[in-house]
């Protein structure tokens, strides 16, 4: 490490500033990269780090600075010339065609052409791209065939898609943007191990997490955005998470305090019974309490996805019986979950929660333009109203309610969907992957959030794949193991170790 620190940077970044309308993203940020190394780049969101990797990369130009590759000014205009200079990025949302293949998608722009008269045609080599498609996938420990249409493929899959992506271009610096928010523990071993070779041929990682776990298994420097500015930079392996926390946040988060003392009581909002789903899902039984907090925990591929999915309609379900406030209800849809008392939260936001193009007020109104519009014409002031409601009460960091919501940040995105769907006044909320790529403020400010709706007597489901929050924010835990519940825990026999073993589909041992 230390050998490292007296070469020369292989990146330099040098007094870089972007502004957007109404926001200073980042102000005269400096910023180093090392062959050989990791660098965390940590900070809230909003604090300017996708920012800064978007000009790296070519996606914007910054309003001014330098930056240097190899000594050299670069100035790439496009994600093409960037990749052409050795950059290559993983954004944390994904960049892919979901109606093509998966070695279609891996070598997207960059298709190997036939060798002679064939190749001067157009006719691109499919044989080369699946041969590989197929090694690059192996090295990311990927178990799916690299035929298979992206749009079919779970999101943690399609990540691994993404990183395969990147692999196959020949590159100086691969920055990853959370590129574990979606992967199950196996998954990101098999991540960090590839991310340790490319170490080892002298690659530079710039690694963008949330995840403070991470940055201390797999990082060797860790430099700090807050609020666009440079905050601070250490050395991993000589701080704490503390540290690195007060240089995010500018305070310190006191997480023992997460969980509160939810006041549930003995009265069921929901009961589902028997609910399956050909080959996917099998006899789900559970009850959810009002004003209680059921995790929902299990290894990627478990079914917990599918399960909140088929609640709120948007997968049929072949059989099972579902019941709000002991009155059987009839779920074909998302319309007609709406009208029963249910709101989901999607795991992918920007892909299934929320209209990035249009804005925070429209998004907002959107589950709720029946209430908004008796006549069938919208009241365009009781739709101000209630969305400004929201955004005060969840705290949105938003210029106006005009903004785009392209333009927020990942941790206000999930707050306005947060939004829309408590503006329907909803009896049971799922939650799935709720802090999924936020940053520690944001997802203190969520559980803070989930504790007041519990506390109005809201029924909430929450899946998460990090285990310390799932013991952290829950009443009651279900594990899941291939579509079938294992077990119950509860908050007071749930442990990361007996979550575990349900979780790999084993029975508990009788204490």
């Amino acid at each position: 490490m230390d050998q490292k620190r007296n070469e020369k940077p292989i990146l330099k970044i040098k007094e870089i500033s972007k502004a957007f309308p109404g926001v200073q993203a980042l102000d005269k940020v400096n910023f180093e990269a090392y062959a050989g190394e990791v660098t965390a780049l940590l900070g809230e969101n909003g604090a300017g780090k996708s920012t800064l990797m978007k000009i790296l990369s070519g996606v914007y130009k910054a309003d001014q600075g330098e930056m240097y590759l190899n000594d050299v000014l670069i100035q790439p205009q496009n994600p093409h010339e960037a990749q052409n200079l050795g950059i290559s990025i993983i954004y944390q949302e994904f960049n892919l065609t979901p109606n093509q293949n998966v070695f279609t998608n891996i070598f997207l722009g960059r298709e190997p052409m036939m060798k002679g008269l064939p190749g001067k045609l157009g006719f691109v080599d499919k044989q080369y791209m699946r041969r590989n498609s197929e090694k690059l996938l192996a090295q990311v420990g990927a178990r799916f065939k690299n035929d298979r249409l992206v749009n079919s493929l779970s999101v943690a899959e399609q990540q691994m898609v993404e990183i395969a992506k990147a692999l196959s271009v020949q590159a100086k610096v691969i920055i990853m943007d959370e590129p574990t928010s979606a992967l199950g523990k196996e998954e990101v071993g098999v991540l960090f191990n590839i991310i340790r070779d490319l170490k080892k041929q002298g690659l530079a990682i710039i690694f963008i997490t949330h995840r403070l776990e991470e940055v201390f298994e797999i990082a060797d420097r860790a430099i700090v955005f807050r609020d666009g500015r440079w905050a601070g930079e250490v050395k991993v392996a000589e701080a704490t998470p503390e540290q690195i926390i007060g240089l995010m946040v500018g305070r310190a988060l006191d997480r023992s305090q997460v969980h509160e003392s939810h006041a549930s009581t003995d009265e069921v909002v929901l009961k589902v019974q028997n609910l399956n789903r050909k080959g996917i899902l099998h006899n789900i039984n559970f009850e959810l309490r009002k004003g209680e907090i059921l995790g929902l925990a299990g290894l990627v591929g478990a079914g917990r996805t599918e399960t909140a999915r088929a609640l709120f309609g948007a997968d049929r379900m072949d059989s099972g019986e579902i019941y709000i406030d002991g009155k059987r209800v009839e779920i074909t849809s998302p319309d007609s979950a709406v009208k029963a008392g249910l709101a989901l939260v999607p795991e992918g936001r920007q892909t299934q929660g929320l209209v990035l193009i249009q804005s925070v007020e429209r998004n907002v109104a959107l589950p709720n333009l029946d209430a908004l519009s008796p006549n069938y014409l919208i009241n365009r002031g009781k739709m101000r109203q209630l969305v400004k409601k929201f955004v005060d009460v969840l705290n949105i960091r938003t210029p106006s309610l005009d903004q785009q919501v392209l333009n927020l940040s990942g941790g206000n995105q999930q707050k306005v969907v947060l939004a829309k769907w408590l503006a329907s006044n909803p009896k049971v909320l799922i939650l799935d992957e709720p802090t999924r790529g936020i940053d520690v403020g944001a997802k203190a400010e969520v559980y803070d959030i989930m504790n007041k709706l519990v506390q109005q007597g809201i029924g909430i489901i929450m899946i998460s794949s990090e285990m310390p929050e799932i013991l952290a924010i829950s009443d009651r835990i279900l594990v899941m193991y291939e579509g079938r519940i294992m077990g119950e825990l509860s908050r007071a026999d749930a442990t990361q170790e007996r979550i575990m073993t349900l979780a790999s589909g084993k029975e508990l041992q009788a204490v």
